[in-house]
């Protein structure tokens, strides 16, 4: 039986999964890592080390559970946008810009000076603006990697590699397959930026050292990964233009498969491509930490039976945790609508409930709207991952609202989600 392994590495924790040729999960393993670090107010920052060290523990745990001689290959994808600069050797000369530091202002000025008004490069998180920040501070870096490419460098030796999907934020354009002549404008020095593949691409063979340490075949191939959400998205089976899936976490993110990408910086919108198909999505500030300003977890688990997903509640929330908003309106001082105060009987409080709900369903439904609007197909079935999709007079609300098919995926790990790119790449390989 072969075997593949995928890795997601988050900011707080690692997990791999791996799976056969059948994509049946044969096992599981994850570990926890300390928070970035916030040394001043917009900075968030974490020592790479914390990524390689929990990669190898989450991979020693794995296999553990496997017959290491079995394995393939492996995949790794990270968060978006987080960067550090390293030397030729690989040796980070600084701690990490992770996907949500903000301190790049001035480099995003300079980017807007160039870059397309459509690029995903614009903003401090960025990972254009970021690396212009770290090249500042170390101007004779030999290369700037997203976090799973660092660890690509680190499992191979090879620290040059990158794939499209990490790339998108930092200038690359994945229909012309190449870096743009307006980044030169920036003084960068292009030996600096990464070999960039499609998701999916076996780009490496494990070293000899790591291979040895941890027990794999010599011949174990490395294969390029995706950003997390890109990862999840692949892992819910999705793969058929105009299907959707739907992230309720703390936000709400909604993606579409469509024939062509769409960019708006307006929006925040962008979009990735994997097997040739484009996955098209923003995201808004609604979602469960919207929710969790007025209920606990445990109080809405409660109130879910008391709730009467096929009529209206008549209220009308715009739920978000504080005013401003990303998608599917651009506007930082957007109003959230919010109850104004909660009634103290359980009957009251779960309609206040269901009025909330139906407010992010509403936001979900304006959200594919407007992507249609741009050019993206509406879909025809909704896929839902995250904690929300455990809700089924939710899921009933999101139907009713969206008009179309509501589903939980069988599968939303984003561990799972690089499995595949990995079994996808082996086989691509040969």
């Amino acid at each position: 039986m072969r075997l593949y392994i995928g890795i997601d590495l988050g900011t707080s924790g690692c997990r791999a999964t791996a799976i056969n040729d059948d994509r049946d999960v044969i096992a599981d393993y994850a570990v926890d890592m300390p928070l970035p670090l916030s040394p001043q107010p917009g900075w968030s920052e974490q020592d790479p080390d914390l990524w390689w060290q929990s990669v190898l523990q989450t991979l020693q745990g794995l296999l553990e559970k496997l017959n290491a001689t079995r394995v393939r290959a492996i995949c790794i994808d990270g968060t978006s946008s987080s960067l550090l600069v390293c030397d030729h050797l690989g040796q980070p000369l600084s701690a990490a810009l992770m996907y949500n530091d903000s301190r790049s202002q001035q480099a995003a000025a300079l980017i807007r000076q160039h870059a397309p008004a459509d690029s995903a490069v614009h903003g401090p998180g960025s990972s254009l603006a970021k690396l212009l920040t770290l090249l500042q501070q170390h101007p004779h870096a030999d290369h700037a990697l997203h976090q799973s490419d660092w660890i690509i460098g680190q499992l191979s030796g090879q620290y040059d590699i990158s794939d499209e999907n990490n790339c998108l934020k930092l200038g690359y354009v994945p229909g012309a397959e190449d870096w743009p002549t307006w980044i030169d404008s920036l003084g960068i020095n292009r030996s600096v930026l990464p070999q960039v593949y499609a998701p999916g691409t076996a780009v490496a063979v494990i070293s000899p050292s790591i291979a040895s340490r941890l027990g794999l075949p010599a011949q174990t191939r490395i294969v390029t990964g995706s950003t997390d959400s890109t990862a999840a998205f692949l892992a819910t089976g999705a793969d058929r233009t105009a299907t959707a899936v739907t992230s309720l976490g703390s936000t709400l993110v909604t993606k579409v498969i469509g024939p062509a990408p769409i960019y708006s910086s307006e929006y925040g919108i962008y979009s990735h491509r994997v097997f040739g198909r484009w996955l098209i999505g923003g995201a808004s500030n609604s979602g469960g930490a919207a929710l969790l300003k007025c209920f606990s977890v445990e109080e809405m688990q409660a109130l879910t039976p008391l709730l009467d997903p096929e009529h209206d509640s008549g209220l009308d929330y715009y739920p978000l945790p504080m005013n401003g908003e990303r998608f599917p309106h651009a506007d930082p001082q957007w109003p959230a609508r919010m109850p104004t105060s909660m009634p103290s009987d359980r009957s009251s409080r779960a309609r206040v409930f269901q009025g909330m709900l139906e407010g992010i369903s509403s936001i979900e439904c304006q959200a594919y709207r407007l992507l249609q609007q741009l050019g993206a197909p509406y879909p025809d079935q909704v896929i839902s991952v995250g904690g929300g999709a455990a809700n089924p007079a939710w899921n009933q609300i999101r139907q009713r609202y969206l008009g179309v098919p509501v589903s939980r995926a069988k599968h939303d790990q984003a561990a799972y989600g690089a499995a595949l790119l990995c079994l996808h790449g082996d086989r691509q390989a040969g």
